[in-house]
């Protein structure tokens, strides 16, 4: 028996709120995701979902690297769309955003971030819209005592909506 899949129930799932970041060629770029996770502890992996027509998954693959940092509730809508609804084909989304390069060289982000690492991609798994990118961390930072950023407040408090690029973007319909 077929059974429809109820998107509410998806929604339900718990998520952060954070800026994926990588260094290639000399060229920086990130956007803001939902999917990272902590994977492993020793060594300790972290790992990140990008969709495939995203200019930051594109310089992952090419480099072998990502950061992440994790924003603080209190992180203005502005702050989110300059990295979530603008593409780094066209802008420089780095410009006056405090950061500065972890281990890898890949950039963490100090503007309304609670913490943030970087990792070297150790493996990639495809998808057929995105790819899970599973690097081990090669350096964590932490800023300062500050509440996360959910996604459901992304959503809730903040009335954010997805990039069609998101894996959540069908979540938008439930508003």
């Amino acid at each position: 028996m077929e059974q429809a899949i109820d998107m509410k129930a998806l929604f339900s799932l718990t998520y952060g709120m954070y800026i994926v970041g990588t260094a290639c060629e000399g060229r920086l770029n990130g956007q803001i995701a939902n999917t990272v996770m902590q994977i492993t502890s020793e060594p300790l992996c972290v790992a990140t979902c990008l969709n495939k027509a995203n200019l930051t998954a594109e310089l992952t693959g090419r480099s072998g690297i990502f950061s992440v940092s994790v924003l603080e509730e209190d992180v203005p809508m502005t702050f989110i769309g300059q990295f979530g609804f603008k593409s780094g084909r066209d802008i420089d989304k780095f410009a006056d955003v405090r950061y500065e390069a972890g281990a890898t060289g890949a950039p963490l982000v100090k503007d309304w971030a609670i913490a943030a690492f970087d990792a070297k991609v150790v493996r990639t798994v495809d998808m057929p819209s995105h790819v899970l990118f599973v690097g081990e961390v090669q350096c964590a930072r932490f800023f300062k005592e500050a509440s996360p950023l959910t996604y459901a407040a992304y959503h809730l408090v903040k009335k954010g909506k997805s990039p069609k690029t998101a894996p959540t973007f069908g979540f938008n319909a439930l508003k």
